[in-house]
């Protein structure tokens, strides 16, 4: 799988990582599936795995299922901080770390800028004291792009996660070309427009030139558009189906759209 590096560091990280949000969120007879896709993922070379205590049990059951299996130490754990005031988060952040089973968490994230003033100080003290090793900052939102602009510009953050899809580009107008100007490494959510891209295409056949690019399916076709970009670190699609995994782990092997073919990509889509 092809590699970019985290800018604070230079560590390696594969660019295409699981989110974990509703598909998570489950009872443990689904365990089962979900270490398929966790099996999957660790085969393809992705190490990545996104989840937050605002997806239900989802750190629990990433904490569970990859526990059992004897690749849990090759994964890079990042799960994020979504309360407010000092020890409430403190309280959360420990809890995380419990339900994911982790000593040393790769990477916390303030989930929606929620009180990020207050969490940062923390997360500082973390890292300083090797329980963390990065910090991060995210939203969902094109509407919050200027204001995790605005935290980018004053402090100094590892990462900062964000939607961006061939279908909704705003994060390409400064946030990318800011992430890549400051050294900030990019986490992707909403590759998918939550699903909207797939219902758009559906029945649509992939234009006959997607093969020159070793795309054979659509959720491959659109991960490749994002990993075109050069100020993207890891985009992070959710599933639990290990079928879909794997259409989604074939977007960080082989080539990678140049300019003219991301145009063309985009344009495709929009068409149909």
């Amino acid at each position: 799988m092809l590699t970019r590096n985290i800018p604070s560091s230079s560590e390696a990280l594969p660019v295409i990582g699981l989110g974990t949000w509703q598909t998570f969120d489950v009872d443990a007879s689904r365990y089962a599936s979900l270490k398929d896709v966790l099996i999957a993922m660790h085969k393809a070379g992705a190490r990545l795995i996104d989840s937050s205590p605002m997806y239900g049990c989802a750190e629990e059951v990433v904490g569970n299922v990859t526990a059992a299996m004897p690749e849990q130490n090759d994964f890079f754990y990042a799960t994020k901080v979504w309360t407010q005031g000092a020890e409430a988060g403190k309280k959360q952040i420990k809890n995380s770390y419990r339900l994911m089973k982790r000593e040393v968490m790769d990477l916390v994230q303030i989930h929606n800028l929620l009180d990020w003033q207050t969490h940062l100080s923390y997360l500082r003290k973390l890292k300083d004291e090797g329980k963390l090793r990065y910090i991060g900052i995210t939203h969902y939102l094109d509407g919050s792009h200027e204001a995790l602009a605005n935290v980018i510009r004053k402090e100094s953050v590892d990462f900062v996660q964000f939607n961006y899809s061939v279908l909704s580009r705003h994060a390409e107008k400064f946030l990318l070309p800011l992430c890549a100007e400051r050294g900030v490494a990019t986490l992707i959510n909403r590759p998918f427009g939550e699903g909207s891209l797939f219902r758009k295409v559906a029945d649509k056949p992939l234009p006959p030139w997607a093969a020159e690019l070793g795309i054979d399916n659509w959720g491959a076709y659109f991960l490749k558009f994002i990993l075109s970009h050069p100020a993207v670190t890891c985009v992070i699609p959710a599933t639990g189906n290990v079928n879909h995994a794997m259409q989604n782990l074939q977007a960080g092997e082989g080539s990678l759209p140049d300019q003219d073919t991301r145009q063309k990509m985009a344009a495709y889509i929009e068409a149909l």
